[in-house]
């Protein structure tokens, strides 16, 4: 299956560390090494997802690499693997998801 991803390559050392320090202290739970979950805030949920409260919290994934940060462009529930609300993120979804990890970037001081 094809994934569609927002990527931010060629981190330097330096970069990694202060991100895989944030997410670990930021990111909630965490099941599988540097993977991440980036919470999608309510107001930013789709009419289903909004409609699929059994569903809710939705999230977008992020993979920490020590030279790449993937954000996947899918909006995943927290509580079912199946169901038609799990879509791919929305235009408003997806701009939130890059200024959210730009503002990170910039808060961490990583210069891209």
């Amino acid at each position: 299956m094809l994934m569609k991803q927002y990527v931010i390559d060629q981190l330097r050392p330096e970069d990694f560390r202060k991100l895989k320090a944030h997410l670990d202290r930021t990111s909630g739970c965490r099941v599988i090494e540097n993977i991440y979950w980036l919470d999608l805030p309510v107001e930013h949920y789709a009419a289903r997802q909004l409609a699929h409260t059994a569903c809710q919290p939705f999230y977008l994934a992020l993979e920490l690499q020590p030279h790449q940060l993937s954000a996947e462009l899918l909006v995943r529930s927290r509580n079912r693997m199946r169901c038609d609300c799990i879509s791919y993120a929305t235009h408003t979804q997806r701009h939130w998801m890059i200024d959210t990890i730009d503002a990170m970037l910039a808060n961490l001081d990583i210069h891209v």
